[in-house]
This record gives C-alpha cells, structure tokens and sequence, in this order.
C-alpha cells in the first residue's frame, strides 16, 4: 500500500515548483498582429506579477555566429576581434534583437559620446568635433540576477560581449545588425535597449512607448519595427524571461537583396543620372559620388554577416564603367579628342594596380590612416588646382591660354549663330613611350606616356581600395603634373577608370564578393544616361569653369575623408 505524502510536504512542494518557474510564466500576452510590414508598429499588451518591472526581449529566430560568414574578408576580421572582444568564432546572437523595458538603467546607461574628425583627434573615442548622447551597454558581470534572467536568447557571458560589439562598433553594425541609430547622417549606435519615448525624449526611443501599472501589472508597450528588416523575418517575443509569442515581419516595398534595403530601383536610376552626368564632365569622383549617395539615400547594407562596404563598392563600379562608356562616342569618335597613348598607358597601370596590387591594400593597410593621407593629397590637389588658375600661372602655360582664348571665341561665335560650339580635336605630332606630343585647338602640349603608367599602379589601388574609379586623382594629376587641359584630362580619365573598374570588380569577384544585381542595373542604366547627357553638356562651360568645381569636389572628399560631417 502506498503511503501518502502529509499535506504539509505537498504545499512545500508545490511552492518549490512555482518559485522555480521563470517570472514571466505569470504573464498573459497579446500581439496585436501576427504579421507586420517592414516599418510597422509592433503592439503587446497584457500582465506580469504587481510589482514588478517590465522586460520585453524581441529577437529575431535566426541567430548568427562569427564562423557562419561567406566573406573571406569578414572572416580575417572576426578571427581577429573575438578574442579583444571576449566572444568565440561560434558564438551565436540574433542579428535583430530589442529590449523593450521600464528599466533600461538595468542593462546600460547614457553616456556621452564624441565623434568627427580625424583619428589621431579621436583616438580612444574621447575626443571628436561633435558630441551627442548614446546609450552604453553594461559589462555582462555589472548585470543583476534578474537582468540576466530576461534576456531570452542571450544567456552566456560570450553572447552579451558579441550582442555588444555587434551594436556598438561601426563594423558590427555594418556586419551583423544592419540597422543604425543616427545623429544627422552619421552612424552612433544600433538600438538595443529602448524606453518610453514619451518619458526619455531620447532620440533612440522615438517610436516606443511602455505603459506598465505596477500595481496590477498590466501593460501596454509597441515599438516601430526596422524599416529594412528582411522580408519573412521571424521574432520571438519574451516577457519578463518567459517565452510569450512570435510574429513575422512580411515585405514592405522593392527588396534589394544583396544591398539590404527596400528601395525604387527608379530612384537609384535618377541619382545615378546625375552623378554620371557631373562625372562625364569633369572625370572625377564620380565612384565617390555614387557611393555617398548609396550610403545616405539608398544605405546600401548586404546581407547579414557581409560588411556593407563589399556589397557596396562592386555595385558601384556599375558607374565608374558604364558612364565613360556612356560618354565614349562623342569623346573620342564624334570629337576626337582621346590621347589614346596616354590613355592607354594610363589604363594598364589602373588595370595592374587594382586586380593585383590592391588586394593587398584592403587587407593590410589601416583604412583610417590610408583614407587621411588620401584626405591630405586631395587637398592640396585643390589648393594646386585653383593655384593654376592665377594670372601668374596662367602666363606660364601660354598653350592653355591660348586654348582658352580660342575656345571662348568660338563659344562666342555660336551663341550669336545660334549653333552649338565645336571642340577641337586631338592631332598627334609625336608618339614615344616618354614622349607623346599632340596639337589641341592648334596648341601643342606634351605628356609622358610611362611616368602616368606607373601613377596609374598607384590609383588602380586607391580605386580597389574604396570601389571608386580614381578619377579624383587622375584628373588633377594631368591638369597640375601633366599641365593638360580639362577638355583633354576629363577624357583620358574616364578610360582609366574603365579600366580601374574593371580590375577591381573582377577582384571583388575572385574573393567571392557580388554586387546586388538590381543595385548595379539601376546605376548601370542612369550612369550610361549620365554618361551621355555629361559629354554634351561638358563644352557648356570654360576651361575655368570645370576647373573650378574639380576644386570644390576634391575639397568635399577632403571633409569626407576626415570626417567633417558638414550635415551635422
């Protein structure tokens, strides 16, 4: 017969049971929908024992650890943080992951953070042109009990070291997290830990409001989803350490995959146009334009576990490609006006520098360093640039002058018939590989065909190294080393980036790298239009003119490369 236990021992029991069970299995919760577009408002509302705080942890299903990347690149970087960081290749988080709370002091706190400008000026990340606050996740050991406790997927030490150098170092956000919190345009943080916008005002809060009563433990909290979260993404909702649901975040708009983003390939094909048509007119920083523009417009992301930057630069080369080929007709069919042993020499070195050389630069060079020291040459590219255009400089080179002089009586010429102006044409007097000598508008300027070969080695590895074409130092180097005129640089330029373009994406395409497709037809199609409309419209305005805004451009990479944010 088998005996029965007293009531006493099964009260104790029973006590032991519930006091084992996590604090959110007393809570009752509601979503609002099963199902979200990307950007909508998340709403759950239910209860949790009086008395208590309120911790929401949202996370996507599917986790990611260092070692599942595809990038050969990534995973070179990976190897080499985790251990500064505290993390294992095999670590595994939730790229998107919230906590929505009415305690965020429990896990972090505001600090204050100072960005801009160059390294050597903010090194250690105390110093900075400009300031604003964040919030800073605390050390996994400065966590309470009860903070540990809630966090749903994230349970060890090693995934609260990776959650935080995903979402607050500039490579996890770029890699991992894809969603950034901004000051202006400029990145500072991903949101993590998120309070009632209505009580903080913090900019990071805006879109999520918590309601909790403690004193019956019901609550309200919603919170804005991430405009580009991935279609069919799938989150998991625990409240107060306890699983309470899951929804799904559906499509919201055209999917670039690869780029990351919910995008009007229409709107890409018009920016493209525009970059194209500026860069067919003067030949440089046309791949810098792009890639500002997918960076503040489109924010071009790539997939997870894929840095941004290798989505980003081969889709780029679409246009530093496709709008010298845009333009390729007139330059140097219809006009003639192609020093093709310039050119040419030009173009080899590009070629050599960006497939070979520059591999080797994107993997060893400090990109911080390189990008200030290209800072510092444009500028004074710019400085000569305006220099040239001085009386005293200008009587030196007579032949410009003289070109100048034609031109603008030609120009003259034709607005008083009514027709348009006709450019002169290249008429080679001498090809040597030294020395290749040519007429242009009856001047004769003189180049060495070998000495801007082997500058071309040098900026094949610039435009590999940021997925540009180089045309903001070929062009300035024939106009200052060179002492050619625009109207013959600008071409020239745009057959070296050819070149350069081609080398450094089939580079990017050796180390497994792929542009978004839909990404690089839509700038394919407007940098060709631009391309086109840049070559009719460049004989629109004088040598000065041209020189003018090269100047103006290259003083704008100066402020990028350093950092300046001027839209702060």
């Amino acid at each position: 017969m088998r005996k029965k236990l007293p009531l006493f021992s099964l009260m104790l029991i029973a006590l032991a049971a519930l006091l084992a069970l996590p604090t959110g299995a007393f809570s009752a919760v509601t979503l609002s929908a099963p199902d979200y577009k990307a950007g909508g408002t998340v709403t759950l509302e239910g209860t949790i024992a009086p008395g208590q705080e309120l911790y929401i942890a949202i996370a996507e299903q599917k986790m990611f650890a260092p070692k599942d990347t595809e990038g050969v690149n990534e995973l070179k970087r990976f190897k080499k943080d985790a251990p500064q960081k505290g993390f294992a290749m095999d670590t595994a988080i939730p790229p998107l992951y919230y906590m929505l709370t009415s305690a965020p002091d429990k896990f972090g706190k505001i600090a204050q953070k100072k960005f801009g400008g160059p390294s050597f000026f903010t090194q250690g990340g105390k110093r900075g042109l400009y300031k604003t606050t964040m919030f800073k996740l605390a050390k996994y050991d400065a966590l309470s009990p009860e903070a540990k406790s809630v966090l749903g997927p994230i349970k060890t030490a090693e995934q609260w070291k990776f959650y935080k150098y995903a979402h607050q170092s500039s490579y996890g956000i770029n890699t991992i997290v894809k969603e950034s919190t901004k000051v202006g345009k400029v990145t500072i943080f991903a949101r993590s830990v998120m309070g009632d916008y209505n009580t903080s005002k913090n900019y990071w809060d805006k879109g999520t409001t918590i309601s909790l009563d403690k004193k019956t433990g019901k609550f309200t909290a919603s919170f804005k989803s991430f405009r580009h979260t991935p279609p069919n993404t799938k989150f998991d909702v625990y409240v107060n350490g306890a699983k309470a649901g899951s929804y799904n975040i559906s499509k919201n708009g055209f999917w670039l995959s690869l780029g990351g983003r919910y995008m009007n390939p229409l709107w890409i094909i018009i920016g493209a146009i525009f970059v194209g048509t500026y860069f067919s007119m003067i030949g440089a920083a046309g791949g810098m334009l792009m890639a500002a523009f997918q960076v503040i417009v489109v924010q071009t992301a790539g997939p997870v576990g894929i840095n941004a930057a290798n989505v980003l630069r081969p889709s780029n080369m679409a246009l530093t490609l496709f709008s010298p080929l845009g333009s390729f007709y007139r330059y140097a069919v219809k006009e003639r006006r192609v020093a093709w042993p310039v050119g040419i020499s030009f173009g080899v070195g590009i070629f050599i520098g960006s497939i070979w050389l520059g591999k080797y630069a994107t993997q060893y060079l400090p990109m911080k360093s390189y990008k200030e020291w290209l800072a510092v040459l444009v500028v004074l590219m710019g400085i000569r640039t305006l220099y040239e255009l001085s009386p005293k400089v200008m009587e030196k080179r007579k032949n410009i002058k003289a070109m100048v002089k034609k031109f603008n009586a030609a120009v003259a010429k034709a607005k008083s018939e009514g027709t348009s102006v006709e450019m002169g044409r290249i008429e080679p007097v001498k090809s040597g590989l030294t020395d290749y000598r040519f007429k242009f508008w009856g001047e004769e300027f003189t180049i060495n065909p070998l000495l801007f070969g082997l500058l071309g080695l040098v900026i094949g590895i610039v435009s590999r190294s940021f997925g540009i074409g180089g045309g903001f130092l070929l062009v300035p180097a024939m106009t200052t080393l060179g002492a050619l005129p625009m109207y013959v640089a600008v071409p020239i330029s745009l057959i070296g980036t050819c070149f350069s373009s081609i080398g450094s994406f089939l580079g990017y395409l050796m180390n497994g790298y792929l542009p978004d497709m839909w990404l690089m037809i839509s700038i394919i199609i407007g940098g060709f239009v631009g391309g086109m409309l840049g070559s009719r419209a460049q004989k629109l305005f004088s040598e000065k003119t041209l020189k003018v805004v090269l100047a103006i451009t290259l003083f704008f990479l100066f402020f990028r490369f350093f950092k300046i944010e001027i839209w702060v």
